[in-house]
């Protein structure tokens, strides 16, 4: 049962929605602490026991190395249902990224959690489109081996709410605002009805994934200026210490100036992709 929000505490309630491994109902309860977010409480000072296990998921898809899952051609409707899932598992993970922005850190401004907590609700928003799509389609997420790498970053920056901020929605998150254009031209060569479903879709995503990227942003030069860190500079750093993954073109750079990268960053990034 949930908590009423005159009593609950919203980093504790954030931390067992990334426990749950229901769908529906990591949805539901994400959908639940964005409704009543303004009425909870946020303890701010201390932390939570981390959880030595992953965060909640279903028994299925299963979870292989991002070697080990196939590519198809979204051409045949098998392939378009692969791709559309694999999609919707970036979706689904995303939600516990957000969550676990939230749970895990002590000591930010409200401001903060309430942010992240908005991520999470948009990011279910997302999953919940997509899985509909696909169960539109006769399939249904978990029906598609999916890969384990989304996790990676997340594990390594979890004792450094600098280095989450800089190398989960700053890198990681923006490569999305990168591949959304293309993954759309793609899905309207295919032309299906589904195809140009999930398009639509993917201008909902990126909209709100600018957001997120935003906020991302936003979080990390507060902090930068909380340490006395210059942010180009130190993001070059952690980018090293934390082995992030490389910068693939194009880049879709309107996108990351609505999300808030400078020139400054935009010339790095050009000049490494």
């Amino acid at each position: 049962m949930i908590a009423t929000p005159a009593t609950a505490e919203l980093r504790q309630l954030a931390l067992a929605a990334w426990l749950e491994p229901d769908l529906e109902k990591k949805v539901a309860l994400v959908q639940y602490l964005r409704l009543h977010s303004a009425m909870f409480l946020i303890a701010t000072t201390g932390g939570f026991q981390a959880p030595a296990s992953l965060p909640g998921c279903p028994a299925r898809p299963e979870l292989r190395s991002h070697l080990d899952v196939a590519r198809r051609s979204p051409f045949t409707s098998e392939g378009l249902a692969a791709l559309l899932h694999a999609v919707t598992h970036i979706e689904f993970n995303a939600i516990n990224l957000a969550l676990d922005a939230v749970w895990r850190f002590a000591a930010l401004p409200h401001a903060y959690y309430l942010d992240w907590l908005k991520v999470a609700a948009e990011e279910a928003q997302h999953f919940s489109l997509l899985r509909v799509l696909l169960q539109g389609m006769g399939r249904d997420y978990g029906d598609f081996p999916a890969h384990t790498g989304l996790w990676d970053m997340s594990r390594k920056t979890e004792a450094d709410v600098l280095a989450r901020m800089a190398l989960v929605p700053r890198t990681l998150e923006a490569r999305g605002l990168d591949a959304t254009p293309p993954m759309q031209t793609k899905l309207r060569k295919v032309g299906t009805p589904d195809a140009l479903r999930a398009v639509a879709i993917l201008d909902i995503i990126l909209r709100d994934e600018i957001g997120h990227v935003a906020i991302g942003n936003h979080w990390y030069r507060y902090l930068c200026v909380q340490r006395g860190l210059e942010p180009i500079a130190t993001y070059a750093l952690l980018a090293h210490q934390y082995s992030a993954p490389r910068l693939k073109g194009p880049l879709n750079l309107d996108a990351r100036r609505k999300a808030g990268f400078n020139e400054a960053e935009l010339a790095i990034l050009r000049e490494n992709a």
